[in-house]
């Protein structure tokens, strides 16, 4: 793209401001602006005119499949799991576009080092859970790791230093992240710098487009796989590519399964699943009513009981079939650094714009049929959000010892 293509793309979106610094430019920055304007998708501007909160349509319970009929149809659900990762049906797609900020670390956050009597890495922790399942199938599943531009390089330098943990190189495939540009309350585009636009990650709904954009669902179809696992970075207990909860979406004919533990009380902070206009969703914490949090099902239990723990089985005709139209991008309000226009940097104490994610739980709407799939919250859920407290690296550190893993 050149110049003049640039600003005929800029001009149909209101954005001619984003070249203002062009002529400071040198030639290297010049380029990296223009096709950084070629790749970008201005079109999620439009979510501009869209209501800040979502409207959300009729919530009702969705059912979960509990512990108590899950043992009962373990071996079966098993034995058909294991039946398709054998079959290259299974992959795996870890999203760990994330920075460990919270954590105090300006690495990715997958490289953050839990151990305490010898380095043990948050990737480190994940493959160990995936190469349980390969032992146990005798089969090797191929794994897609999402990263995004501020983390691409350090990501796959780090797996490669570390000989991949032991997971074999050509089983795994680095992708990024697609970024959504950053406004300013009245729509405008931000600069990061003279030569950069301000964006953002396309949000943990964005991942099916980004792979499918990067060239890697050509190597999905190509391999034949009908299922994706998919899995945040922070859960270091999680089981990914669990054989038994594959095989009960199987055999339950689901199009999608989401992994969810009992909430610890009605009020526990997490999404929950349920039924939105009939089809099934998720629902936050704070968009449930107390009527809802205190509501029975007719076994005396709480209806909205089973809080999500970012861990997804999609089939992957489904998910193809949701790239025919697209989902909706949120505009969310945050604080955004940017220059100004006379180039000085900006790093606003209050939230100055709007970032644009799509969301997961759209990708859960759109299909028809969804299995909560209950697990035990201490053996599958650690997740490292923050430095210390709840959802710490302590908690996660004693959950692991909890389970028999050295750290």
């Amino acid at each position: 793209m050149n110049y003049e293509q640039a600003l005929d793309k800029l001009t149909k979106y209101g954005q001619q401001h984003l070249l203002h610094f062009y002529g400071e430019l040198n030639e290297e920055q010049k380029q990296m602006l223009l096709s950084q304007i070629e790749a970008t998708d201005f079109e999620v501007l439009s979510s501009m005119d869209a209501t800040h909160k979502m409207e959300r349509g009729k919530i009702a319970p969705l059912a979960a499949m509990q512990l108590p009929e899950i043992e009962k149809k373990k071996e079966e659900f098993r034995r058909t799991g294991l039946d398709a990762i054998r079959a290259d049906k299974v992959g795996a797609v870890l999203l760990a576009g994330g920075m460990g900020t919270r954590l105090g670390s300006d690495a990715p956050k997958g490289v953050y080092n839990i151990g305490v009597t010898k380095d043990l890495y948050i990737f480190e922790c994940l493959i160990h859970n995936l190469l349980q399942v390969t032992t146990q199938a005798e089969h090797m599943i191929y794994l897609y790791v999402m990263t995004s531009d501020k983390n691409h390089d350090q990501t796959v330098a780090f797996f490669k230093e570390h000989q991949y943990f032991g997971y074999p190189q050509d089983h795994i495939f680095f992708f990024m992240q697609e970024m959504a540009p950053a406004v300013d309350h009245n729509g405008k585009v931000y600069l990061e710098e003279k030569g950069k636009i301000a964006t953002s990650p396309n949000g943990n709904g964005g991942w099916f487009v980004s792979m499918a954009r990067s060239g890697i669902l050509d190597q999905i179809r190509k391999t034949g796989i009908e299922w994706l696992n998919v899995f945040a970075v922070d859960n270091v207990l999680q089981k990914i590519a669990d054989p038994v909860f594959v095989g009960a979406c199987i055999e339950e004919q689901c199009n999608v399964g989401a992994k969810v533990v009992a909430k610890a009380n009605p009020d526990e902070k997490v999404g929950v699943m349920c039924l939105e206009d009939g089809k099934p969703s998720i629902i936050e914490y704070y968009e449930l009513t107390e009527e809802m949090r205190q509501e029975k099902n007719d076994r005396g239990e709480y209806a909205y009981n089973y809080g999500v723990i970012l861990n997804y089985l999609f089939r992957v005709s489904e998910l193809e079939r949701t790239m025919s139209h697209k989902l909706p991008h949120h505009k969310v309000e945050k604080k955004i650094a940017h220059i100004d226009e006379t180039g000085t940097k900006v790093n606003p104490q209050e939230p100055n714009g709007y970032k644009f994610e799509q969301l997961v739980l759209d990708m859960i709407h759109d299909m028809d049929k969804c299995l909560p799939f209950e697990v035990v919250r201490e053996h599958e859920f650690a997740p490292i959000k923050n430095k210390e407290g709840v959802d710490s690296v302590d908690t996660a550190r004693a959950l692991l010892v909890q389970n028999g893993i050295q750290i």
